[in-house]
């Protein structure tokens, strides 16, 4: 995560909907600094006191978390369409969306989880997901990003199929 050291600004972003408090430091996710350094709203700066680029920041997080292109682009593409988008809960689920206007008043509605095309997913654990994302009340949502970097959102829910009679 990225750290945050000016109250000011931990403010203004904390208001937009931006980063999280940990043990007294504010913090902002990889994909939220990527972002935020894409759209030039913050400048960072290495242990140098150097500015890093968007690519420079890219490149370095690639060597930890080879998804963080992916969660990057599917966090961008919720932000511009006026989503507020935080860390998801785990068991594959990338993100949690907010309804528009509704990041500190209510729960989030949705939880999204980032595939990539061409990548396999197994109908046992898109059931599994299914499954989890029911039993927290939210509406599901997979995020596909096409090979040219669009990304197209399929909402999912529970299917049951019977046998057919022979």
């Amino acid at each position: 995560m990225v750290k945050v050291s000016d109250k000011k600004n931990q403010d203004q972003l904390r208001t937009k909907g931006y980063g999280e408090n940990f043990k007294k430091e504010y913090l902002l996710y990889y994909y939220e600094a990527l972002y935020l350094l894409f759209i030039k709203k913050l400048v960072i700066k290495n242990s140098k006191n150097l500015e890093l680029s968007f690519t420079g920041l890219l490149k370095i997080l690639l060597k930890w978390d080879k998804n963080i292109f992916s969660r990057f682009l599917i966090y961008r593409d919720l932000r511009s369409r006026g989503y507020v988008v935080k860390d998801g809960f785990g068991f594959g689920i990338d993100f949690r969306v907010y309804d528009r206007g509704e990041h500190n008043l209510r729960p989030a509605k949705y939880v999204v989880f980032g595939i990539n095309e061409g990548i396999e997913l197994s109908i046992s654990s898109l059931s599994n997901n299914i499954k989890e994302i029911e039993k927290m009340g939210k509406e599901g949502i997979i995020a596909v990003i096409e090979r040219r970097g669009e990304i197209i959102y399929y909402k999912i829910n529970k299917a049951c199929f019977r046998e057919l009679e022979k």
